[in-house]
């Protein structure tokens, strides 16, 4: 006579069949997750550890500069504790100390000038960061704008200038073509910058950047040397854009 919490044995093994399927999968899943360490199979739930502790908070805010350290010294102590460095040491040892001193920081200058001209987010000012102002110096680079001579016409005007001043005959004639060449630099930088703008907004439709500060940066590069570019121009002249 079978009880009603029996089962039979037809139900016992369909079930004993479930359990072992449901085993096999999770040993297979732990299988997978512990590859790697030995081939060991972990239990279920059990999660492998990473092998590097997981940083506080605290600390990534601190290397990214949202937070101050709290450990830093204050400007009032690393003065004082420099002036107890320097009464430890001879004349000698602190010429030493800080002719190394200035070695290591002109080297480290150096690697930021260099990942500055290398275009490295880090390195680069505010107004140089975001993917908005890169494409707008590669915009600018592959162009040959005529604003490229503002420089150059701006310094033989004002040497133009300088001579009229002895020379008071040709002052007209300067006074016009400093005239001519301001308007012409209006124009230019206008149609430059809105061209730069249609660029960028082709490319990042969702951009938040305002047309004036774009453009505005756009012809400020512009009216730089190429050498004189910074971060370093990464097209050449009627190269494609990517």
């Amino acid at each position: 006579m079978k009880l009603p919490w029996q089962k039979d044995n037809q139900d016992a093994a369909a079930a004993d069949t479930a359990d072992q399927s449901a085993s096999a999968g999770s040993a297979a899943h732990n299988g997978k997750a512990g590859a790697g360490e030995a081939g060991q199979n972990y239990p279920k739930g059990y999660t492998p550890p990473k092998g590097r502790p997981t940083p506080k908070r605290a600390d990534q805010e601190i290397a990214k500069g949202v937070i101050r350290d709290p450990h830093r010294m204050s400007t009032a102590q690393a003065h004082q504790n420099r002036k107890e460095l320097k009464k430890s040491m001879s004349k000698e040892e602190w010429k030493d100390y800080k002719a190394k001193e200035r070695e290591e920081q002109r080297k480290r200058n150096r690697e930021a000038q260099e990942r500055m001209a290398a275009g490295d987010e880090r390195y680069l000012p505010a107004r140089d960061r975001g993917k908005e102002r890169a494409y707008a110096r590669d915009v600018v680079d592959v162009a040959d704008s005529p604003l490229r001579f503002t420089m150059p016409g701006a310094l033989a005007l004002l040497l133009f200038m300088f001579v009229g001043t002895f020379v008071p005959s040709i002052s007209p004639a300067v006074s016009a073509v400093g005239m001519v060449f301001i308007l012409l630099f209006a124009v230019l930088a206008i149609l430059h910058g809105r061209r730069v703008n249609n660029a960028v907004r082709v490319k990042f439709p969702g951009t938040t950047a305002t047309g004036f500060s774009l453009g505005s940066y756009a012809v400020g590069r512009a009216t730089q040397p190429r050498k004189w570019r910074v971060p370093r121009p990464r097209l050449k002249p009627g190269e494609a854009l990517a």
